[in-house]
């Protein structure tokens, strides 16, 4: 312990020296991480490192850095990997990446941080990257975000970024639709959410499931017909395995009824692509080379590669990445909106959010981060201590 205690007193007092005086133990403990402390013993030590960096930060400035000086060689620098790790199987044409979000709002830092990380692969490697609007849930868009999400990009991406929207392209999902049930990969299912949550609970198939292609066809049709199935009554699923060891993989939803009026395609629409048709639908047909994304989205990345193996297509390569979490602070779309709805904020510029528009304003651009699946946690005030740290200032560039 005695160790420890001397590297924890040396940190302490090299983060205070930086940041006024004022150690923060969260910068402490990761200094303490690269020099060997497990994460498992931190409840053994906590209290320890708590009472020596209250002791550094009761120093004047002066006394720490002369204390400093006695202990700095306990202290050694981070070695930074310079650049981005490797990317497998990139061609000589380069790679084709996207960003995917709703426009339930603009961008926040978390958007930021992970978007621009494929953005920098495609202009390491050449090649083309997209950011791609998901608005096929009708019920949950906030208008104002598509301009929002079309200015970050531009200035996240340098006017690079080639914008597309999903609503837009909805012909192309009813195709691959009927593709689907085509092969006897999808069935439309009319049984209640009830129903089948006991079907997928006693790993037993829909009565739905062993209709012939033939009847699935005009099930389908009666499901883009506005004088056919209402809301509710029938849902276009694949056809997987309903013995999965994974309830999420059992037969899951691909479309659905949903009339309510949407803010671009007005009332033109009826049955919307869910997320994993859309999403697998596009990356086939923007030819996806590479994707990156949180973590949280592992069990759709692999209901979109059941999709993918029964077209007959490549499955791009997949990175996963862990979440941002700011204490006091949700990195929310939607949560934002509402707040700014209810004038707790003044816009997307305010300065208390961790928005793009609010970063822009401040002339501030966030460091990347590297490919990790850890997920990351500070608290509010670190957060905005590590724009002053690390960003630079752009606000002329």
């Amino acid at each position: 312990m005695r160790y420890l205690k001397q590297k924890t007193k040396a940190y302490a007092l090299k983060n205070a020296i930086a940041h006024d005086g004022k150690a923060q133990i969260g910068s402490v403990i990761s200094s303490l991480f690269h020099e060997g402390l497990k994460r498992e013993d931190i409840k053994k030590y906590i209290k320890d490192i708590n009472k020596i960096i209250r002791e550094v930060n009761s120093l004047s400035i002066e006394q720490q850095k002369k204390e400093f000086e006695k202990l700095k060689d306990k202290t050694s620098e981070r070695k930074v990997r310079e650049g981005l790790p490797e990317l497998p199987n990139v061609s000589k044409k380069g790679v084709v990446m996207r960003i995917a979000p709703s426009p339930s709002g603009g961008f926040h830092i978390g958007h930021a941080l992970t978007s621009t990380i494929s953005f920098l692969y495609v202009e390491k490697y050449g090649g083309k990257f997209y950011v791609r609007i998901e608005d096929t849930n009708p019920e949950n868009i906030y208008p104002p975000a598509y301009d929002l999400i079309k200015e970050d990009s531009e200035w996240l991406f340098n006017k690079k970024a080639k914008i597309v929207i999903q609503s837009e392209r909805m012909k192309l999902y009813y195709n691959y639709a009927t593709k689907l049930i085509q092969k006897d990969s999808a069935y439309v299912c009319t049984c209640s959410t009830e129903k089948f949550k006991k079907f997928i609970t006693e790993r037993k198939n829909c009565p739905c499931r062993d209709l012939d292609i033939k009847e699935n066809l005009k099930r389908w049709k009666k499901m883009l017909d506005k004088g056919g199935y209402e809301a509710g009554e029938a849902v276009l699923r694949f056809k997987s395995d309903m013995n999965h060891k994974n309830p999420a993989m059992r037969d899951f939803p691909l479309a659905r009824i949903n009339e309510t009026p949407h803010p671009l395609q007005k009332k033109k629409y009826r049955v919307w692509p869910l997320m994993n048709l859309a999403v697998t639908v596009d990356d086939i047909e923007m030819k996806m080379t590479h994707i990156i994304r949180g973590k949280d989205h592992r069990d759709n990345a692999k209901r979109q590669e059941m999709i993918y193996k029964v077209l007959g297509k490549r499955v791009p390569w997949t990175g996963f990445l862990g979440r941002w979490h700011i204490k006091g602070m949700r990195l929310s779309s939607t949560e934002i909106t509402k707040g700014i709805k209810e004038g707790k904020y003044s816009g997307w510029d305010d300065e208390q959010l961790p928005t793009i528009q609010a970063l822009k304003k401040k002339g501030k651009l966030a460091e990347r981060i590297g490919l990790s699946e850890s997920d990351k946690t500070i608290s509010k005030e670190e957060f905005f201590e590590l724009l002053d740290t690390l960003n630079k200032d752009v606000k002329n560039s």
